[in-house]
C-alpha cells in the first residue's frame, strides 16, 4: 500500500517529527511506501483557492496569483491519487485541531474520496491528544477518509519517542501493531472495493 503521512503542525519547536517519523517506521516495516506530506515544509497559505480552483483543468494558466499555488499543490495531487490511505498525525492545540493540519487537508477533496485514514496523536500531557483526534474523526470523515476505529495516541511525546522517531517505552514499542495491522486491513479492503468500481 501507498500511504500519504500527513504532518500538520507547523511550530518551530513541535514535536510532531518524532511522531511521523515513527509512524513511518512503521508502516514501512508491513512493507508500505510511506510518504511524509509535512505542513511546515510546504507553507502554504491560509485556504483560498482549493486545487481544483487552480489545478490542471487551467493548462499552464491558473487563476492570476495562483501560479505558486499551483506549483506546491501538484505534487500532493499526483501523491493522494496513487495513495491507498492517509495516516493523520496530530498535535492537540486547546483541545482541538492544529490550524496548520486542517488548512492542510482542506485544500483537497475527491482525492481522500475512499480511502481510510489512521489517527495518530500526541501531546506533552498524559492524554496523548485524544481530544483533537476526535474532532478529526468528524473532518476526515466529512471529507471521504474516514479513520479507522482505533487511535494511536502518544502521551508525554517528548519522552515516548526520541528526535530520531524510536519508541522509548514499552508501551509504544510493543502495543502499537494493532493499530498499524487494522490500518492495513482497512486499506486493502478500501482497494479491493475501488478496484469493483465506485458508488457514484
Amino acid at each position: 500500500m501507498v500511504v500519504a503521512v500527513l504532518l500538520g503542525s507547523v511550530r518551530s519547536e513541535r514535536m510532531g517529527d518524532r511522531a511521523a517519523k515513527w509512524a513511518m517506521t512503521q508502516l514501512e516495516a508491513r512493507e508500505h511506501e510511506a510518504v511524509l506530506v509535512d505542513a511546515a515544509k510546504l507553507e502554504l497559505p491560509m485556504l483560498d483557492k482549493m486545487w481544483k480552483e487552480v489545478g490542471p483543468q487551467f493548462g499552464a494558466h491558473a487563476p492570476v496569483g495562483y501560479g505558486d499555488l499551483k506549483k506546491r499543490l501538484a505534487p500532493l495531487a499526483e501523491l493522494y491519487a496513487r495513495v491507498d490511505g492517509f495516516c493523520v498525525v496530530s498535535a492537540e492545540y486547546n483541545h482541538s485541531v492544529p490550524p496548520g493540519l486542517t488548512n492542510l487537508i482542506d485544500y483537497f477533496l475527491e482525492e481522500y474520496f475512499w480511502r481510510p485514514s489512521a489517527i495518530v496523536c500526541y501531546s506533552a500531557a498524559p492524554f496523548g491528544g485524544v481530544r483533537a483526534a476526535m474532532q478529526l474523526r468528524a473532518l476526515l470523515a466529512e471529507v471521504g477518509m474516514p479513520s479507522i476505529p482505533s487511535i494511536q495516541a502518544i502521551p508525554s511525546v517528548g519522552n515516548s519517542l526520541s528526535k530520531d522517531g524510536m519508541a522509548l517505552t514499552q508501551e509504544l514499542a510493543e502495543k502499537s501493531g494493532k493499530f498499524f495491522d487494522e490500518f492495513s486491513w482497512y486499506m486493502r479492503a478500501f482497494k479491493a472495493e475501488r478496484a469493483k468500481g465506485l458508488a457514484y
